[in-house]
């Protein structure tokens, strides 16, 4: 019985930001809990492969779908259609994102534009019309995936703390409007972890050092590391959990 709660053989899971990263990490633990799963990517090459391989190390059916999040009319189009060839999607995890670091008496306003279309905007743009079919058939799961720097903050990245900021706020939100249709809304921020995004970070020897110091787990975290949170959050183990946010980041944000 407590094995079946986590069981998600035959729903389906849409995950933005797939191809790579955090977001593939998320979409092939869901696939070995058993869902099938939309992999989105802006590059159809490179989707399409991170498609492949999990449904070769997984079985389960993938599919993929290619467009620009931050774009309101796409996103509606896109939705529209994938809904029409697979049905509405059980379970969304709104992953894609973005980074851009300046100090902020320098940063320029167009990255401002594109970091808060891309890490938040998106997240409204495809929740809207992805939720409003799972309210039409009473059921669903949303992730919106925040970020320590949604509690934090450090210097170079305000938009990016905005915006993450943002994320945590907007699932509260949307967890008040959607509850009554049986619609989770959740988010897990994680801490440092070892991702092509950070490659900067992680290959910068002071600040790895840094890092290491700061957190209590003394370490990056591992990207299979956030599997456990989106399952739980994905399957019937938490069907009366709402508005929360998960931080998996080692203990960094609960230590001065």
């Amino acid at each position: 019985m407590t094995t079946s709660l986590f069981d998600l053989t035959g729903r389906l899971a849409f995950v933005t930001g797939s191809a790579r990263g955090i977001g593939n990490a998320l979409a092939l633990g869901l696939a070995q809990a058993g869902a099938d799963v939309v992999v989105h990517g802006r590059d159809q090459a490179v989707t399409a492969e991170a498609a492949a391989r999990i449904a070769e190390e997984t079985g389960v059916k993938t599919h993929t779908v290619c467009f620009d999040v931050t774009d309101a009319g796409v996103v509606r189009e896109q939705v529209g259609a994938l809904i029409e060839r697979l049905g509405v999607p059980d379970i969304l995890v709104n992953n894609a994102g973005m980074q851009h670091r300046a100090p902020f008496n320098e940063f320029p306003a167009e990255k401002w534009d594109q970091v808060l279309a891309t890490n938040l905007s998106s997240v409204f743009y495809v929740s809207q019309p992805v939720t409003t079919a799972m309210a039409e058939r009473g059921s669903g799961k949303v992730i919106n995936i925040g970020s320590a720097m949604s509690a934090l903050a450090r210097q170079t990245i305000a938009p990016y703390t905005a915006s993450k900021g943002g994320v945590v706020m907007l699932t509260k939100g949307m967890a008040a409007d959607l509850a009554r249709f049986d619609i989770q809304v959740n988010a897990i921020s994680p801490g440092y972890f070892a991702s092509e995004m950070n490659r900067d970070l992680w290959s910068d020897p002071e600040f790895d050092g840094w890092l290491k110091n700061r957190t209590p787990a003394n370490r990056w975290g591992k990207l299979s590391e956030l599997v456990g949170a989106a399952v739980f959050l994905s399957s019937a183990a938490s069907s009366f959990v709402s508005g929360q946010n998960i931080h998996v980041d080692g203990g960094l944000t609960s230590v001065v």
